[in-house]
């Protein structure tokens, strides 16, 4: 997603598991069947209804309803909000398949018997791919950015942290924003990564009760924390890797760094358990769509600042060249599952505890 102009995409996950324990203060975009016009869509096939906050769904439905008929209907909104809608229409669900950033959502979906498993496309996934799927095929990764780069501005940091226990340090007191994970989509899986790396979830507690203490802004979603840092209220911006490149793409003197170690954020499809046969059917051509060649190519060219930066599943496929190589940089997978089912109390600590 575009970091500036699509904040509301990034919103956090934390709605659907916390079962309405949080409130979450949402954007909320109109629902709209943003695939007409192509092949089929004004034929009598059972519309293919996609929850998705991807910065180029809206190219993937067109794009898919032209090479398969199938009509489309697209719900564009943000993380938090769809996941919202799931919740409250689950007895009587109203999706077919979802598409966001983040494993944890889709594993709480799962532990409520809201996915079908035992899919998997036919796709010839690398390692990144593999370590993604999960082992009842509940969810189908379809890329891989990073959860909690580092961003700065080079002319005012030229010497950034290089470690995060120095994130704590007087030197950078009121100077290191984030995001609201209740909001954010990107931001549990940070905090959840962080507690993975630190040894557990009150090792985590204490680092971020130290940040808060040496001043932590936060800010609702990605693009107000960047905005904050290029204004000057911030020097340091913990937020996904691709909005942070996409933002230094629009922004010379933006630099982004990767502190040991960055979490990998899959986004996932995921399709919905009590949908009709024949919507399902047609979820799964999506999803394989997704992932061939042709779709790979609407993925990389239709969010080229946002989303499209993102680290292919597929073989044969390349992230865009403005992507560094993961060569060197230390990326940690965390459990879906053990991290999943911890967010709605982890959620609930971090507003009450750092937010507040």
């Amino acid at each position: 997603m575009t970091p500036m102009s699509h904040p509301h995409r990034m919103l956090g996950i934390a709605a659907l598991l916390g079962a309405g324990a949080l409130a979450l203060a949402a954007c909320s975009t109109t629902p709209t069947a943003s695939a007409s016009g192509g092949p089929g869509s004004k034929s009598a096939k059972v519309p293919l209804v996609v929850y998705s906050a991807q910065g180029y769904d809206h190219a993937m439905a067109q794009a898919f309803q032209k090479a398969t008929g199938i009509p489309v209907q697209l719900d564009d909104n943000s993380t938090g909000p769809l996941l919202t809608q799931i919740e409250a229409s689950k007895n009587n669900p109203h999706w077919g398949l979802l598409w966001v950033d983040g494993s944890t959502a889709f594993a709480g979906l799962d532990a409520q018997g809201l996915l079908l498993k035992g899919y998997e496309p036919n796709v010839s996934y690398n390692s990144l791919g593999t370590k993604n799927v999960p082992t009842d095929k509940s969810y189908v990764p379809t890329g891989v950015t990073l959860a909690g780069a580092m961003v700065y501005n080079k002319t005012k940091v030229p010497n950034p942290p290089t470690a995060w226990s120095q994130l704590t340090s007087s030197k950078w007191k009121g100077a290191v924003g984030t995001n609201d994970p209740t909001q954010s989509g990107p931001t549990y899986p940070f905090i959840a990564g962080m507690m993975n790396y630190l040894g557990g979830v009150s090792q985590g507690e204490r680092f971020f009760t130290r940040l808060k203490a040496n001043g932590l802004v936060i800010h609702p979603t990605n693009g107000p924390t960047l905005q904050a840092l290029t204004s000057g209220q911030i020097k340091i911006a913990l937020v996904q890797n691709s909005a942070g490149v996409g933002a230094a793409m629009g922004d010379k003197s933006l630099a982004v760094k990767y502190l040991d170690p960055v979490t990998m954020l899959p986004s996932c499809i995921g399709i919905d358990a009590k949908a009709s046969a024949t919507e399902q059917a047609e979820a799964k051509k999506f999803a394989q769509f997704v992932l061939s060649p042709a779709g790979q190519h609407v993925m990389q060219t239709g969010d080229p600042t946002g989303d499209s930066l993102y680290y292919p599943v597929v073989n044969g496929v390349s992230p865009l060249p403005t992507l560094p190589s993961l060569t060197g940089v230390k990326v940690q997978f965390i459990n879906p599952y053990t991290w999943g089912s911890r967010e709605p109390s982890v959620n609930t600590w971090f507003v009450n505890n750092v937010i507040r």
